[in-house]
């Protein structure tokens, strides 16, 4: 971030001010992690925040220190208008696209308040006032670590602030397990344990909070696991008898796609997921070294993310999108091959 826009944003904190966080539409754990974090950096401040997430998200992610102050778009939609209206910042966390704010998107643009993007998401839209992108990191999380950092405020993380913050980057990164893990991220983890964060209690609830429904659900997603050895690819479909089956909740399917991925000689792997009551397949992708499934999801399926993870959805059936699929790989066969 540009010296001269860190000196503007130190202006921006001398005096309280209404602020408003925003995360993406089915917040992760970086997403909730990272405005948590900010959420209690701005507080530190005396501004008047508030976090407005799109929707709902899963329960694994509800036990950091502030969730409960969280406001959900969709259920209270009306107060959420006028908080975004009123609002003097708007900081948007982890996307780069108002659309990815569902129907956040047209208040987010009307609103005359100045905004300040936090994400690590290629192709960004030029729509923020300050911008803080890079693409390299981790996660957002480690992104506000550093924002904090360069305000010169890093005595004031806290327990709160780096339980937040340690959670979204062992999240976004697969337990630290992902290539985007740099020594970097490391050093920003151990300060973050300095000060309270707790790492195997944020494992444990985030990772270890299983229901016997999800683990059969699981079962169900390995047992729909097919093998395409020619493009190095692995694929899941779950249709929505199969959901409805296992009782599905929010973030149940959350880590499929990875075991997947884990198959020996698999490259690229993705997830489809029917989603009748919105009759669409969400998808997710997952890669190993410079395949790019973010420019595979953008070119044909609505989507995009990370090099080596990213999503996209489909307006045809769960078979025809399926076949789609499989019809697109051979052309991607000698990438995937060369990995």
């Amino acid at each position: 971030m540009k010296k001269e826009a860190i000196l503007n944003i130190k202006q921006l904190l001398q005096s309280p001010k209404k602020m408003v966080i925003v995360p993406h539409k089915n917040p992760d754990g970086d997403a909730i992690g990272s405005t948590l974090g900010l959420y209690h950096y701005l507080k530190m401040h005396n501004q008047e925040a508030i976090i407005i997430a799109p929707n709902d998200y899963p329960d694994f992610l509800k036990w950091m220190p502030g969730e409960n102050t969280i406001l959900k778009y969709d259920a209270e939609t009306g107060k959420c208008n006028d908080l975004i209206s009123d609002a003097d910042v708007i900081f948007t966390l982890d996307f780069n696209a108002l659309n990815r704010t569902g129907d956040m998107e047209l208040v987010l643009k009307s609103s005359s308040a100045l905004k300040i993007m936090i994400d690590h998401h290629q192709q960004p839209d030029a729509y923020a006032a300050y911008m803080y992108s890079d693409v390299t990191m981790s996660s957002t999380c480690e992104m506000v670590y550093n924002f904090i950092t360069m305000l010169d405020d890093k005595n004031l993380i806290n327990q709160d602030i780096a339980t937040c913050l340690y959670t979204g980057i062992m999240t976004d990164t697969g337990s630290f397990r992902f290539a985007s893990t740099t020594s970097e991220t490391h050093r920003v983890t151990a300060f973050l344990i300095d000060k309270g964060a707790q790492p195997a209690k944020i494992h444990n609830a985030v990772m270890d909070a299983n229901s016997f429904d999800r683990m059969q659900l699981l079962g169900c997603a390995l047992t729909n696991l097919k093998v395409i050895p020619e493009s190095k690819t692995a694929y899941i479909t779950l249709s929505q008898d199969e959901l409805n089956t296992y009782n599905y909740k929010k973030g149940d399917t959350e880590g499929f796609v990875n075991y997947a991925l884990s198959l020996q000689n698999i490259i690229f792997a993705v997830i489809f997921i029917e989603d009748k009551q919105n009759n669409i397949i969400k998808m997710s992708f997952r890669s190993k070294g410079d395949f790019s499934v973010n420019e595979f999801a953008r070119a044909h399926f609505e989507g995009g993310g990370h090099t080596n993870a990213a999503g996209g959805k489909s307006n045809l059936s769960l078979p025809e999108t399926v076949e789609k699929f499989i019809s697109i790989l051979p052309a991607y066969n000698n990438a995937l091959k060369n990995e």
